[in-house]
């Protein structure tokens, strides 16, 4: 049950950033004992995914929006468009390291990234697997910080 809750909570927390998922795990790690640390940390990474996928998908369906198309309609803007574009398909490593860093430190705000990757059109797979990977460390630091916290007290 507690897994299904983790879940829920960090697919809420993907949505609306005032529900901090961070204090979540941080509670549900010092009350209570026996857990399997990583596979909580798991299903707050893929309950944070499943709501950061909803974030890149509407990244990417924007830019067919009647407002975004006409803010993108000069040239100016097609081109700055496909530019960057260009440079996230031209660097598959770098574009990951940008996705993993931002899922795991969160700096930029993963939000925005995984708008931006949306609408860069960076590969969902690259951004599903880089995202998971970066927000299930994030929260094991969290949950094996605050359970060796709570044991050394």
């Amino acid at each position: 049950m507690l897994l299904l809750v983790t879940l829920a909570v960090s697919f809420a927390s993907a949505l609306v950033p005032l529900i901090n998922v961070e204090a979540y795990l941080g509670a549900v790690t010092a009350t209570n004992d026996g857990l399997n640390l990583w596979l909580l940390c798991l299903f707050a990474g893929l309950g944070q995914m499943a709501g950061k996928v909803l974030w890149y998908w509407a990244g990417r369906r924007s830019m067919e929006w009647s407002w975004v198309s006409r803010k993108m309609s000069t040239p100016k803007r097609q081109r700055q468009l496909e530019l960057w574009r260009g440079r996230v398909h031209g660097r598959p490593l770098a574009s990951g390291v940008v996705l993993l860093t931002s899922a795991f430190v969160g700096m930029p705000p993963y939000a925005v990234v995984s708008v931006l990757a949306g609408q860069l059109r960076m590969p969902f797979a690259l951004f599903c697997l880089t995202g998971l990977l970066g927000r299930t460390g994030r929260f094991a630091v969290v949950a094996f910080g605050v359970s060796s916290s709570v044991a050394w007290m």
